[in-house]
């Protein structure tokens, strides 16, 4: 048992002693994340857990020995799979979550309909994203991209992982094509069925670590999460052959030990990711951009037809991929419009931009409506003279 300060503060004298669940990644860091966000009352029975799942009415929370369904906090922070929790009691007495610690990584999108603006955390505390792209159907370039963003933006490690290799002949240009568009990024190639890659996998997951699969439904994660575990954790479905999609054989998103400390959280598939609050993420995928962007010849340049622009010369030599620009723009867009439902100001700034644009519009179409009129008197006038002759 490992003893650490009560306080924040190094000098203090007093001490209280706790374990967490090192099966799923308790680790001295961890320790001191505990020491560093000590709950507010009850310190001396307090205990460190970390959410395994969430249900509907319940919290499934791994403690130092036992796994614990407990009611949702009453206040505060609302949990996400994978935070790390204060363990005591309620009011009443019964065991509860007391309180939820700092996220170091966090990974979310925009609620799935259109109206929200809303932030959905996935997962937190997570190390290393992995992006599950299946080699037996057509790779979506900007589906890719997007999640890549997202992966980049939550903190932790992106890693692509290539699953069903043993499906496809075309596996070699899959993973070509994955290499270049995820430039930066490790990619791994695995085949569960054939236990091809599981070793290199296991590389990228270090005791105490946690990675996240992150893919569409059907991709091959629960087979993988089965093959790193060494049993038959996770059920796996067939895939439909004419689409290429699977049943959501994964319906929560839950933590799965696998050993040493190491700990993998496996998701539904996942149909749409809207980004949220992205930033970071589009600078880190997109970088290059940016460096075309220094290039231009005006500051404010906006990409389109202005001379000088480095991004169109780039378009129109091939340097740059339209489709990757058509990628960036879009993902641009939506990042603005969700800017625009949060911030006022901003929302504001564009409402002003927009009525400017159509009073532009509206003063040349009137400017050029009075211009057919008089274009039309003089020909009458002209015509009336030469009658008059």
């Amino acid at each position: 048992m490992n003893t650490y300060a009560s306080s924040s503060d190094p000098s203090a004298s007093t001490t209280m002693q706790f374990r967490g669940p090192a099966e799923y990644g308790f680790t001295d860091r961890t320790a001191a994340l505990f020491s560093a966000n000590l709950p507010a009352v009850n310190q001396d029975t307090a205990s460190a857990g970390r959410v395994v799942r969430l249900d509907r009415n319940r919290v499934l929370v791994a403690s130092a020995d036992h796994l614990l369904h407990l009611p949702y906090p009453a206040q505060g922070l609302v949990p996400a799979t994978g935070d790390w929790v204060w363990l005591g009691h309620n009011n009443a007495g019964e065991p509860a979550v007391v309180d939820v610690l700092p996220r170091y990584s966090a990974l979310s999108r925009k609620r799935a309909f259109e109206a929200s603006s809303e932030e959905q955390v996935l997962g937190s505390n997570i190390d290393i994203v992995a992006v599950v792209v299946p080699v037996d159907r057509p790779l979506t370039h900007n589906r890719l991209e997007r999640t890549l963003v997202a992966a980049w933006d939550s903190g932790a490690t992106p890693l692509v992982v290539i699953t069903k290799a043993d499906l496809a002949d075309l596996a070699d240009d899959v993973v070509g094509e994955v290499i270049v568009q995820a430039a930066g990024v490790e990619v791994v190639t695995t085949s569960a069925e054939q236990g091809d890659g599981l070793d290199e996998l296991m590389q990228h997951i270090p005791p105490g670590a946690t990675l996240v699969l992150l893919g569409p439904s059907g991709a091959g994660k629960s087979t993988l999460i089965n093959a790193l575990a060494g049993q038959d954790i996770q059920q796996t479905g067939a895939v439909r052959a004419g689409d290429g999609k699977g049943k959501h054989t994964t319906t929560a998103r839950e933590l799965v030990p696998l050993g040493g400390g190491a700990v993998l959280m496996d998701t539904p598939g996942v149909r749409g990711f809207g980004l949220f609050d992205a930033e970071d993420g589009m600078e880190e995928m997109f970088g290059d951009l940016d460096e075309l962007f220094a290039q231009c010849r005006f500051a404010d340049c906006a990409h389109q037809a202005e001379p000088g622009c480095a991004v169109q010369q780039a378009l129109a030599e091939g340097a740059l991929d339209a489709r990757r620009w058509a990628s960036y723009l879009k993902l641009q867009r939506e990042l603005a419009a969700l800017n625009r439902k949060h911030d006022a100001a901003a929302r504001r700034a564009y409402q002003r931009e927009w009525h400017q644009k159509v009073m532009s519009a509206d003063r040349g179409q009137r400017a050029v409506e009075r211009y057919k009129h008089d274009q039309a008197e003089e020909r009458s006038g002209r015509g009336a003279k030469r009658r008059k002759r």
